[in-house]
Parts: C-alpha cells; sequence; structure tokens
C-alpha cells in the first residue's frame, strides 16, 4: 500500500495570486511594482488533515479559477495594496476609500501593514467581513458580556482585562490574540490595548508590520518611566499596542512584582474606556502565564484541534488557577459540508 505524502495547501495570498494579476494596473501605467512576497500559511491557520473521498472538507475562503467578484475602481499601484487578496476587497459601487489602503500618516500614529494582515489570514481592518471576522465576533460578544459580569460582582478594573494564552507554543494564541483585538477595536464604545507580554519570544508588533521599542519590560524595570510613553497609537481607529520592550532574564519576576500593579493601574487609568488584551508566554512553556493570570479578569486558553492532547489542557488550567474565568478557544478546527459554519467556536468556562 502506497501513503501519499499530504501536500501542504498554498496560502490565501498564493491562491490568490495564482488567479489575479496585481500588477496589470501599475504595468498599464508603465509603473514598475515589485512582485508581491510569498507568505507562508501561518500555523495557526485550519490545517490539511487527509479524509476519505467521500467525506469532502470545505477549502478555507478558496480562490476559484474564475473572473474576479471584488475588484477596485481605482488604478492603485502601491505595493500594499496590490497584496491584498481580490476577495478581502469591496465588491464594485461600494469600494472603500482611499483612506482605507493608504491612510494618512502622522507623527502621532504608525500604520499597521494591511498587506502583512491579509497574506498572514487575519481580519483586515475596513475590508469585507468574512468566516474569520464572524468567528471573532462570536468569541469577543462573549468575552465583552463576561466582562459586564465581572465588573458587577468581582473587580471593575480586572474585568477590563483578557489573558491570551496556549498550552504550547505553536498553538495560534498570538494569532488569535491579534484577532481578538482587531475586533474588540470595531465596538464604538471600546478603546484596546494589546500587550506582547510573551516577553521571550514577542511576536505582535511584528506581526503588524511595526516598528519595535521599548515597553512593558522597560516600563516594569524603571520606576521613573511612564509606561504611557512607549504604547504605540495605530491608525486603526481604538487599537493601540504595547511593546515587549527590552528583554531580560528576569521577566518573571519583574511581572511578579509590585511594579506590575502600578503599571497595569496606570495603562487602566489612561483611558476608561480601555480594555487590555495580553498576549502571553504559553502556559507550561514558560512561567510568566501564572503570574499574568492572576491580573487579569478572563483567560482566553487557544487550543489547537489536531494537536493539544487533554492532559497537556488540564495542566495549562492548573497553572492558570488564579483566574477564576477561564474560557476555552478551539482552533483550526477542520469541518465538513454541511456541518458547523464556523471554524473557531467558543467554549465553556473550564
Amino acid at each position: 500500500m502506497t501513503v501519499t505524502k499530504p501536500v501542504r495547501e498554498p496560502s490565501l495570498l498564493e491562491r490568490a495570486a495564482k488567479v489575479y494579476d496585481f500588477g496589470a494596473h501599475a504595468r498599464a501605467r508603465g509603473v514598475v511594482v515589485p512582485e508581491a512576497p510569498v507568505v507562508e500559511t501561518p500555523v495557526v491557520e485550519t490545517s490539511v488533515v487527509e479524509t476519505p473521498a467521500a467525506a469532502p472538507t470545505t477549502a478555507p475562503v478558496a480562490a476559484a479559477a474564475r473572473e474576479p467578484i471584488f475588484a477596485p475602481s481605482h488604478e492603485f499601484t502601491d505595493p500594499t495594496f496590490l497584496a491584498i487578496p481580490e476577495e478581502l476587497r469591496a465588491p464594485i459601487g461600494d469600494e472603500l476609500p482611499d483612506e482605507f489602503y493608504f491612510p494618512e500618516e502622522t507623527g502621532d500614529t504608525a500604520r499597521i501593514d494591511r498587506g502583512m494582515l491579509a497574506g498572514n489570514g487575519m481580519i483586515v481592518p475596513g475590508a469585507p467581513v468574512g468566516p474569520l471576522a464572524e468567528e471573532f465576533r462570536l468569541i469577543k460578544r462573549q468575552l465583552l458580556i463576561s466582562s459586564t459580569r465581572i465588573a458587577e460582582s468581582d473587580s471593575p478594573d480586572k474585568a477590563r482585562m483578557i489573558l491570551v494564552c496556549s498550552a504550547r507554543p505553536g498553538d495560534g494564541k498570538t494569532f488569535c490574540a491579534v484577532n481578538l483585538a482587531l475586533s474588540i477595536a470595531a465596538e464604538r464604545d471600546t478603546e484596546v490595548l494589546l500587550v506582547d507580554a510573551d516577553v521571550a519570544k514577542p511576536d505582535v508588533v511584528k506581526q503588524l508590520g511595526l516598528a519595535d521599542g521599548p515597553g512593558l519590560l522597560d516600563a516594569l524595570s524603571d520606576v521613573r518611566v511612564d509606561v504611557e510613553d512607549f504604547v504605540i497609537q495605530t491608525d486603526v481607529a481604538h487599537l493601540s499596542i504595547l511593546p515587549a520592550g527590552t528583554k531580560t532574564t528576569m521577566d518573571t519576576e519583574l511581572l511578579a512584582s509590585a511594579r506590575t500593579k502600578a503599571v497595569i493601574a496606570r495603562l487602566l487609568e489612561a483611558n476608561p474606556r480601555r480594555v487590555i488584551i495580553f498576549d502571553s508566554p504559553p502556559a507550561l512553556a514558560a512561567s510568566p502565564a501564572a503570574v499574568l493570570a492572576m491580573r487579569v479578569g478572563q483567560v482566553m486558553l487557544v487550543v489547537r484541534a489536531d494537536r493539544t492532547p487533554e492532559n497537556e489542557l488540564r495542566a495549562a488550567v492548573n497553572l492558570l488557577d488564579g483566574c477564576e474565568h477561564i474560557q476555552l478557544v478551539l482552533n483550526a478546527v477542520s469541518f465538513v459540508q454541511g456541518g458547523a459554519r464556523f471554524g473557531s467556536y467558543y467554549g465553556q468556562e473550564a
């Protein structure tokens, strides 16, 4: 019996590039446009699972070999715009304004790379709502409802903080943290601060295409600085970022110190409408997650459907028990036609 090695499914950007000629408008005008880079599909996307021929699976937002449904009415030549797949752009007659693709840069805001978000399969702010955006709408709504309940029965400050964690690396916690922040930022009455608390392997700033700089660890190690000075305001309305900062061998001790309480209080005080999302290290790989769990009102524990074993999930929950409200999100789910509509599911409290 011959076993066929499964072939990696191309990423969304790769599939779109085979169908649509992103540089056609630019070449028609004699403009040389650099070829959009091929972006590897992130490990957190829905994995390819071998199934019998009788049980076909649905393709995740596949680009079929057909004429484009969506197209811009303007002849954009910016490589960032050209990297955004056609199916993530607005339909003809309902185009988004130029400011969406080319937001005005000021000295006070940093521009988030929409092309990088699209290439990595993440939510693109302002783009047409797709399945992933709908999934995180469901997730954020439950988290915000829980926050209201926590504020009424426990601590109003804790209710405004969410820790995104996983048991092991590669389960998709940063992917989920960024998408959750982008989704909550779309709320009219809420501001979001995404804190990169994975101080050993920070990746939030890179995922958004922003420049790194001082951040959380710098504020914890020096009582003379104001942590708000390190907060990066972005061109996405209601979204700001706090980088991890300068690495140190004392990261867990800094996070467990009394200074952390003062820094968090300052972040909450600076904006009463602010919800803080911490992207923490995996619970079983580094200790800061357990320390941060005691500071927040909720933990969103990301569980990878094809990877996280039950014993590791239980061990992670035990380490995070400093927080009373631990919610589970099942990531990288494969589903068949006629089954559930979304690929990530919001679970009951652990």
